[in-house]
């Protein structure tokens, strides 16, 4: 597999276990898993573990990414691209799990910017 394509692979999985750890949380209590009375300091533990997977595929793909290792993207390209797939993965996400949510144009319109972003970092 070639470099790139694992990166981005490797940056989706990653930012999967993100928007997990970030907002997990609040699918648990919407779901009632847990509560709102549940103490912050056990929800930063469990997000924190999954934040801990969470590095476990961030870290390599910027190391198999990365110009400084042989990769084919500088720095800049691999953080616009984190931030997008990011995007993208959230949109995802929060479709999926959270019912009450909704994605509108002026969303649309910003993840257009944020490509277009990728566009212009990617020009030489």
């Amino acid at each position: 597999m070639n470099k790139a394509l694992l990166t981005l692979l490797l940056l989706v999985v990653s930012n999967t276990f993100m928007t997990l750890a970030w907002y997990g949380n609040l699918k648990l209590q919407e779901m009632k898993i847990i509560s709102s009375n549940t103490p912050i300091y056990l929800i930063i533990l469990i997000s924190w573990g999954i934040a801990l997977l969470e590095y476990s595929f961030l870290i390599p793909a910027n190391r198999i990414g990365s110009e400084i290792n042989g990769g084919p993207f500088s720095l800049v390209q691999l953080k616009v691209i984190q931030e997008v797939v990011s995007c993208i993965i959230f949109g995802v996400i929060v479709s999926v799990l959270f019912k009450g949510e909704s994605l509108h144009w002026n969303h649309i319109v910003a993840f257009v910017l944020l490509i277009l972003a990728v566009y212009f970092v990617f020009m030489k």
